[in-house]
């Protein structure tokens, strides 16, 4: 079995690789060739532990990371954690690997992936709210996808917006505006977004909410919108669709599509497109395995 550290891990998946990667799981997992996801929470004092695992051809990934939103006071990442990567046809245990990287990589990638299907075609500017890490690595990702002109920051911390600006070339706002793709990526506990601030032709891709005490986008807005999920499960339990379903302002068949679908030849329409991304085990795999070949390969 391997060990592989989070500088290994870095060295060996690229952004633009883990997009690919991250595009032919969902891809693979709508057309019914692939097991999971499933997912699992424990909460402790102070935080919780999110357990997520699935598997594609002959690997298996489960991650458990931990999230403790005290930990940068401490000088600590927020969120740490490892994958487990496994032979999927015995058992066999492959590898361990940090799993940082690749959690903030295939959640960016994700975004990408629904932005290169969803968004049109002239889409030009692009609002990221909430300017950590996710909100840079969704910057990267999208210009990986799209060509867009005009990056606009928006973080309730001015100071990590101004940041992210001198980092990516983006422009800071004191609120929320209209454009033509956004991203929300924020820890907020209510939200935020709302049906005004999202003008026709937006696709919003609602990535923050990935736990049950999370909420960033106005209910009433995904039920007026045209909604995708990367899995239709998890984001009813714990994306920002559940709002609108318990609501009852939603039904589970209200939504019109998965990410694999949409991949996958389906055509989805609307106004306004909101992508629910709440993060699943077939990214983690799908890197996870890419991880593991690349270091196998080096070594022949």
């Amino acid at each position: 079995m391997i060990v592989f550290s989070h500088e290994q891990v870095v060295e060996l998946l690229s952004l633009d690789e883990c997009i690919d990667a991250v595009e032919r799981a969902f891809a693979l997992h709508a057309r019914g060739e692939a097991h999971g996801p499933a997912s699992a929470s424990l909460h402790v004092d102070g935080g919780a532990f999110h357990v997520k695992a699935a598997a594609i051809g002959s690997y298996c990934a489960v991650k458990m990371n931990g999230n403790f939103f005290t930990n940068p006071a401490r000088g600590l990442p927020r969120i740490r954690g490892t994958i487990v990567l496994a032979d999927a046809t015995h058992g066999e245990p492959l590898a361990v690997m940090d799993s940082a990287w690749i959690t903030i990589a295939r959640t960016g990638a994700a975004t990408a992936v629904a932005v290169r299907h969803l968004a049109r075609r002239d889409a030009k500017t692009l609002l990221v709210c909430g300017c950590g890490n996710q909100g840079r690595i969704s910057v990267e990702a999208i210009r990986r996808v799209r060509d867009v002109e005009r990056v606009l920051l928006f973080d309730a911390d001015r100071a990590a917006a101004e940041r992210l600006a001198s980092d990516v070339g983006g422009e800071v706002v004191d609120a929320i505006t209209g454009a033509d793709i956004v991203v929300t990526c924020t820890p907020s506990r209510s939200y935020f977004f709302e049906e005004r601030h999202a003008r026709p032709g937006t696709l919003v891709c609602a990535v923050g909410a990935d736990s049950s005490e999370k909420q960033e986008i106005d209910p009433m807005l995904l039920a007026k919108s045209a909604v995708v999920v990367d899995d239709l499960v998890q984001c009813a339990a714990f994306g920002d669709l559940r709002y609108a379903l318990d609501g009852q302002l939603m039904s589970h068949d209200d939504v019109r599509a998965t990410l694999g679908e949409v991949i996958n030849g389906q055509r989805v329409e609307g106004d306004v497109i909101v992508f629910d991304s709440t993060g699943t085990a077939l990214q983690d795999v799908a890197c996870a395995a890419l991880v593991y070949e690349k270091a196998q390969h080096s070594r022949r």
